[in-house]
This record gives structure tokens, C-alpha cells and sequence, in this order.
């Protein structure tokens, strides 16, 4: 885990180069009286290259932390840039075009399609995104092969364990290269020596792409992987 010198540090190289900026990012959930500040006042920068974990209690945001940042959902107050340009300025479909050309996601399941391929999840993201050319069908065999996946990459996921699952979906998150990976517990449904082999992959993915990563997790026995650990209690970020 970071040391506080070395932490504040990395947060001023994270402000001065963020990839992934959120500035007094607020988010209210429902309707008075029952109203919930899923977050409150949140700031958060992230730099290429870099592997942030959000830890935190069962309903204190982080799901909405990953939401706000991916533009999945719209802050009630303040900012949210990516690559440059503020999310909650534009239009529902200018940000999922934006999203899909910069964010890529890891799942806490890897919701892998049961009747693709490894390889062919890695295609059909780049299909989707009007990007399946020579050049991406390459990259998808070098990230395969990163992952540990080429000999499986013509395996369906029932034939799969659930870390090479795993690895999948880290690789088709990387396919489009995006600046910014948001990732959602994704040791959850691990033993350890899969947990383990999963988030070192991931720290080390995000440094070979300089990546700017967020990785939300309950598991605390993973966290030395990150550059920073990050705390989100009652909707705020310490």
C-alpha cells in the first residue's frame, strides 16, 4: 500500500496529468424525504499509468462512484472529464459515443457471451464501435496473449475457469485501448490465487497502456497493487 509521502505525491502527478478528473462530483438518488447522497462532493484524479482502488463499505457510493465516472449516470452537481472533455456537458449520445471510444470496463462478472469465443468478445467490441479492422484484430490476439488467453482464445466461456473468464474481460475492455478502465470488484467470485493473479494483471495492463484505472474492491488483501487506496464513506472520497 502507499505511504503517505509517496501517496500525496502520486495524487499531485495525478491532478497535474488526469486522464479521469472528477471535480466536486455530487450525486442525489430518489426523492425527498427519502433522498440518498450516493456522493457527496467528490474529487478524483487519475493519471495514465495509473492503478487508483476504491475501498469502502457496502452503500457508501462506490457503484456510483464508477457510474458518474464511466457517464452512465448523470451528476447532480459538478464535473466529470475524460480525455478532455466534460462528460455531464454532453448529450446522452455524444457520451456514449465518448464513453466508447475511452472508457473501457471490467465487470464483476465477466459477463462474457456464452456463444462467442474468447477471441470473438474481443471482435464483437470492436464491431460494435464501427472499429474491427486489421490493425484491432491484431491487437486482439496480442492482448490474448498478455492475458495468458491464446491457447483458449477459440474456447467458449462454459468451457473457461472463472479467472481465464476473467481474463477475458480484461482483455476485451483493453481491446479499443481506452485512456480510462473502471473496474468492479473483480475478485468477488475468485479463490486468492486467482484474486491475486487477476488484479496483478490488471496493475500491469494499466501500465503497459498507460491507463488510467479505478478499481472499485471490498478486498483488502489485494490493495498493495494499487498506486493509491482511496476510501468512499457516506459518499465521500478520502
Amino acid at each position: 500500500m502507499t505511504h503517505p509521502a509517496s501517496a500525496h505525491s502520486a495524487a499531485g502527478t495525478a491532478a497535474e496529468a488526469a486522464v479521469l478528473r472528477l471535480t466536486g462530483v455530487t450525486l442525489h438518488l430518489g426523492r425527498d424525504p427519502q433522498q440518498v447522497i450516493a456522493l457527496d462532493a467528490v474529487d478524483l484524479a487519475v493519471a495514465p499509468g495509473e492503478l487508483v482502488a476504491v475501498t469502502g463499505p457496502s452503500g457508501s457510493g462506490k457503484s456510483s462512484l464508477l457510474a458518474v465516472a464511466g457517464g452512465l449516470q448523470h451528476p447532480t452537481a459538478g464535473t466529470v472529464h475524460v480525455a478532455g472533455t466534460d462528460l455531464t456537458t454532453l448529450r446522452e449520445h455524444q457520451r456514449t459515443a465518448h464513453r466508447r471510444r475511452h472508457i473501457g470496463y471490467v465487470f464483476q462478472h465477466a459477463n462474457l457471451f456464452a456463444s462467442l469465443t474468447a477471441r470473438e468478445q474481443l471482435l464483437l467490441t470492436a464491431h460494435t464501435a464501427g472499429r474491427l479492422d486489421a490493425a484491432t484484430r491484431r491487437r486482439a490476439d496480442e492482448l490474448l496473449e498478455a492475458v495468458g488467453m491464446s491457447a483458449r482464445a477459440h474456447h467458449r466461456p462454459d468451457r473457461l475457469s472463472g479467472g481465464e473468464r476473467q481474463r477475458v474481460g480484461i482483455a476485451r475492455a483493453l481491446v479499443l485501448a481506452p485512456e480510462v478502465l473502471l473496474v468492479d470488484e473483480p475478485t468477488s467470485a475468485l479463490d486468492r490465487a486467482r484474486a491475486r493473479e487477476v488484479v496483478d494483471l490488471l496493475a500491469e495492463q494499466t501500465r503497459a497502456h498507460r491507463t488510467a484505472t479505478v478499481m472499485v474492491t471490498h478486498d483488502h488483501e489485494i490493495l498493495d497493487a494499487a498506486d493509491r487506496v482511496l476510501t468512499l464513506r457516506d459518499g465521500r472520497l478520502s
